[in-house]
Formats: structure tokens, sequence, C-alpha cells
């Protein structure tokens, strides 16, 4: 259940929730967990350490948002705008990231193991991301940077793969 207040806060919009973060600097995990923020305008919000696990953030326009290290496990992003967003450690393990347009964004450090990102666009960072079993079938990976990324049993069947970068990645039991 997310708190009552945290969403209020963010349906005032992005630059009164970021302005409300900056004031509270004692909550520092806002809990936003299941909350239906299908098609929200979150462009450049600060969501770093957020809790959005289960939460609904199908065709979520979240240009440029900061998610670091916000828990968005099990979250439904299926076609989410995340083009430039900061998600460097954040948890994405179980999330349905399923045509998401992450172009360009930083997903360093990630857990994104058992996520869903078949036919999503991951042209970006993701170095020392953890996708052990992610299920990345036809994913735009062209000119991704996979370094230490761990793959392991990961689905990589139909993937884009043209100058991606695999160096010290470990892809034991992956499918290609």
């Amino acid at each position: 259940m997310p708190n009552d207040d945290h969403i209020a806060q963010l349906m005032k919009g992005v630059t009164a929730w970021n302005a409300w973060r900056d004031e509270n600097p004692n909550v520092v995990h806002p809990d936003l967990s299941g909350a239906n923020l299908s098609e929200a305008k979150l462009k450049k919000a600060n969501l770093s350490d957020v809790n959005l696990s289960g939460a609904h953030l199908c065709g979520a326009k979240l240009f440029q948002a900061s998610l670091s290290r916000a828990d968005l496990s099990g979250a439904n992003l299926f076609g989410a705008y995340l083009s430039r967003a900061i998600l460097s450690g954040a948890d994405l393990s179980r999330a349905r990231l399923s045509e998401a347009d992450l172009y360009g964004a930083n997903i360093s450090k990630a857990n994104l193991s058992g996520a869903n990102l078949s036919e999503a666009d991951l042209f970006g960072d993701l170095s020392g991301a953890d996708l052990t079993g992610a299920n990345v079938s036809g994913a735009i990976l062209t000119k991704a940077s996979l370094n230490e990324v761990n793959l392991r049993g990961a689905h990589l069947e139909r993937a884009q793969l043209v100058d991606t970068d695999f160096t010290g990645a470990d892809l034991t039991g992956c499918r290609i």
C-alpha cells in the first residue's frame, strides 16, 4: 500500500514533488509501492530511493528521471519512456520492461534478475548490472555497454547486439 501523503505530494506535479523531497530529507524512502502511475508525466522527477515495488507505470514518461537505488521490483513499466533516466543501483527484479524505451539510460549496478525486457530499447550503460535469468529477448542492445554484467541464464533470443560490449560479462547458461 502506498503512503497516501506521498501520493498526494506526487500528484501536485514534478516541480512540487522535487521541492518536497528537497525540503524533507528525513523522508528517505517515500512509499509509492503498488501505486497506479500509468501514463504519469514524471520527466526529471527525483524518485531516488523511492519504494515503487509493484507500481503500475505503464506508458509513464520518466525521461531524465532519477531512480537511483529505487525499489522497482515487480513493477509494471510496459512501454514506459525511461530515456536518459538514472537507474543506477535500482532494484528492477521481476519488473516488466517490455517495449520500454531505455535509450541512454544509466542502469549500472541495477538488479534486473527475472525482469522481462523483451522488445525494450536498451542503448546505454548497463555496466555491472545483474540480469540473472532476465528475459531480454528481442531487446535492442545496439552499442550498449554490458561490461561486467551478470547475464547468467538470461534469454537474449532475437536481441539486437550490434557493437555491444560484453567485456567481462558472465554469459554462463545465457540463451542467445
